[in-house]
């Protein structure tokens, strides 16, 4: 791919597109909020890239294709109950966060009241492109390659469709005629990710219904469950804003006790939330519960299980339901990959689609496959080629290749079945942008990585004569696009590794 490689941009012109790219990330909120403590400075831009970076096109309308499969495959999983227990059954004695979820399921699961038959998930769905090699060590045409399929908080929208405006910003002014002839828009494709997210909110909250139910309530409302301190403010508060265009009452509220303060449950199961109103206490009916929060152990303490069994018992949309949330885990990716699992669920056709985008993936617990994948993560020979991946985690703290040997040593080994390992991803060594982040300019060799996503409702009582989920999808061509420098591990933003950015289909 080097003929659709960046050319070296000039000194003078690329400081100048810089301070045009900054200009336009203050002027536009492409932020991220910074602590109080850090002084005088409240907001810093977002790592970006200068330019869009190329991306096979056929691979992108393969991603685009998959998802509606990538929806169905995980909407089985989540209802197959049985099949998650008896795979999760190691984690359930070690990983904390997953034991606190399947303990406040079941819990919900015992309650007497009627449970909410529709459901809701966003989903995304993240590759890169793979380079594999012959026989004789040739590198052969890029494939399409699972990282990791996200079903929970789905940070990222906003900030990468605000990357793809700016791109097409400057591009329409010439800003990068120095660099790339212009792009059409054929192969520079939008995102409308954000707004596809806020009609799939807005459809939950309908099907709900528009009235109250509970007499005490006066209005029904969407809540986001938001975490303290957020640094993120800037990829929530627009869909927030879009919500209210669109006359649905929306209001943040920070996971744990600020639910139980705010929050309670009519006798029917109803959640209520209190707000004041010139002076007076309104009540809104809560119809959609949308999860930005409740995704690392450390926020399940006392209060944070109430708040979480108090949400999961109400009769609002939870968007995802704790079980979808549980079924995002690494170990059901890992599970997935191994032979007749896939096939469980889909038909042989659609399921050899999916595998196609696997990776090798190996459990590190004591069976059989369990051994092999200790065998290769302690191997400092093998353990290079792979990735150490928690299982209820979203990619900040993957061990990567050589540190991967002493890593596991330095745990117990009762541990290390909270962890699958998976074969490294090589991406293409030929595709270079400048990337700008509070750690400084990058120009040179760059990976990306492509978020592609999915949005469903479904009711659990609505079933086709094939004795099929009804499911309505929504979304298409919605998608995320990250790029980092070649050879940095971590595609983390808020740590300055990561940038937004677009993809130039090629």
């Amino acid at each position: 791919m080097a003929e659709e490689s960046l050319n070296e941009p000039l000194e003078e012109e690329l400081e100048r597109l810089i301070d045009d790219v900054l200009d336009w990330q203050y002027t536009h909120g492409s932020l991220l909020k910074l602590p109080p403590d850090t002084g005088a400075v409240v907001a810093r831009p977002i790592g970006v890239a200068l330019f869009p970076s190329p991306f096979r096109k056929a691979l992108f309308e393969q991603a685009i294709c998959l998802q509606r499969l990538y929806n169905k495959l995980y909407i089985a999983i989540a209802r197959d109950e049985l099949w998650l227990s008896l795979i999760l059954r190691n984690l359930l004695d070690s990983d904390s966060l997953v034991a606190t979820l399947w303990t406040i399921h079941e819990r919900v699961k015992a309650d007497r009241r009627q449970a909410q038959p529709l459901s809701m998930t966003l989903f995304r769905s993240d590759y890169m492109m793979h380079v594999p090699h012959g026989t004789d060590g040739q590198s052969l045409p890029p494939q399409l390659k699972q990282v990791e399929l996200n079903t929970f908080s789905l940070a990222g929208a906003v900030h990468s469709a605000k990357a793809s405006r700016m791109h097409e910003h400057f591009n329409d002014i010439g800003s990068h005629e120095a660099h790339r002839p212009p792009y059409s828009y054929d192969i520079f494709p939008p995102s409308h990710a954000p707004r596809s997210i806020v009609h799939a909110l807005e459809t939950a909250h309908a099907r709900y219904g528009s009235k109250a139910k509970c007499p005490s309530a006066q209005r029904t409302a969407i809540i986001m469950l938001v975490q303290p301190n957020n640094v993120n403010v800037c990829d929530e508060r627009p869909i927030e804003e879009m919500l209210w265009y669109g006359d649905v009452p929306n209001f943040r509220i920070e996971f744990g006790q600020a639910v139980l303060d705010a929050t309670s449950l009519s006798p029917s199961g109803e959640l209520l939330l209190r707000r004041p109103r010139k002076g007076e206490e309104v009540f809104f009916e809560i119809t959609v519960v949308y999860y930005r929060a409740g995704y690392d152990a450390e926020e399940y303490n006392p209060a944070g299980i109430a708040a979480r069994l108090q949400l999961e018992k109400s009769r609002a949309i939870k968007c995802p339901s704790i079980i979808m949330q549980i079924a995002g885990s690494k170990k059901v990716q890992q599970e997935l990959a191994t032979p007749g699992a896939v096939e469980r669920f889909l038909p042989p056709q659609e399921a050899t689609r999916i595998r196609e985008t696997f990776m090798r993936m190996y459990p590190l617990d004591e069976f059989e496959t369990g051994a092999r994948g200790r065998e290769l993560a302690l191997d400092p020979a093998t353990a290079r080629n792979h990735v150490l991946k928690p299982s209820m985690e979203g990619g900040a703290h993957n061990i990567h290749g050589s540190a991967i040997p002493d890593y596991l040593r330095s745990i117990p080994q009762s541990s290390w079945s909270e962890y699958i390992l998976m074969q490294k991803i090589e991406p293409p060594s030929d595709i270079h942008n400048s990337l700008i982040s509070f750690r400084g300019l990058h120009s040179g060799r760059v990976v990306s990585e492509l978020g592609v996503y999915g949005m469903c409702i479904w009711d659990e009582d609505e079933v086709e004569e094939e004795g099929l989920l009804k499911v309505k999808h929504m979304g298409h061509d919605c998608f995320s696009f990250k790029s980092k420098a070649s050879g940095v591990d971590e595609m983390s933003v808020v740590k300055g590794y990561g940038h937004f950015d677009s993809p130039w289909l090629v």
